[in-house]
């Protein structure tokens, strides 16, 4: 029997359609990512790689190909049933963190896990607090996010992507918006997760970031012109 991957893309197309032209943002893209991988998505602006990744977490449709998600096909899913698979398989990391000013640290985390009816409050919690735990911010989970710096902003995105127990974690330019000091904060925590098991795609500009992945995938014009695994990823400061 063949090998199933985590995520399976074949000759998958986007194409955005105005009433003079159309845009072919993916253009017949096949990959294929296993569980445990660290995959980095690089690339000028413009190539694909935000679209790329939306289509991967379920945020947006494609035009033509198949995407198959740890054995199941998600184009035929009711948008219903692709909020599930969102809320359950699929963490996110955001350049901008996403966190809800009104909400503590801790009820910021356990946010997504209020959508599930499979799990009692005393689950949760404990799944919070692990999920603090792991990005080493538990000591900060009573305090609101405008109390805490730009890199503790983007741990607790991060915990709140983590909590779930997602099979993968997508990561959009998750050091766009930190100084160096707490991008390579952020970068380590990556690599930590990483080497704990977890499956990481990451969309970035920064070279030195794109670097720190196994594996480094890049797009030009919607295309998948390079893929190529890293023996030793580098781990230099950034």
């Amino acid at each position: 029997m063949s090998k199933q991957h985590l995520i399976e893309l074949q000759a998958v197309k986007k194409i955005f359609y105005t009433e003079e032209l159309e845009t072919w943002a993916l253009n017949n893209i096949h990959l294929a990512i296993d569980q445990g991988e660290y995959v980095s998505i690089t690339g000028p602006s413009g190539c694909g790689k935000s679209t790329l990744l939306s289509v991967l977490g379920l945020l947006n449709s494609f035009t033509e190909g198949s995407y198959r998600l740890n054995g199941t096909e998600v184009s035929h899913l009711t948008e219903a049933d692709r909020a599930k698979v969102r809320n359950q398989e699929i963490g996110f990391i955001f350049q901008a963190f996403n966190l809800i000013g009104e909400m503590n640290v801790f009820q910021n985390v356990e946010l997504p896990l209020t959508f599930r009816d499979d799990l009692t409050k005393k689950q949760r919690q404990a799944m919070v607090t692990e999920a603090l735990e792991q990005v080493e911010m538990g000591h900060r989970e009573k305090h609101h996010p405008a109390a805490l710096s730009g890199g503790q902003q983007q741990r607790i995105a991060i915990a709140r992507a983590l909590v779930g127990k997602p099979k993968v974690l997508l990561a959009d330019e998750p050091t766009g918006n930190l100084d160096s000091k707490n991008a390579q904060m952020v970068m380590d925590l990556l690599d930590s997760l990483h080497r704990q098991g977890s499956t990481i795609v990451m969309v970035t500009h920064d070279p030195r970031s794109a670097a720190q992945a196994s594996r480094q995938i890049s797009l030009f014009d919607g295309k998948l012109v390079d893929d190529c695994v890293v023996a030793q990823p580098v781990l230099a400061a950034i």
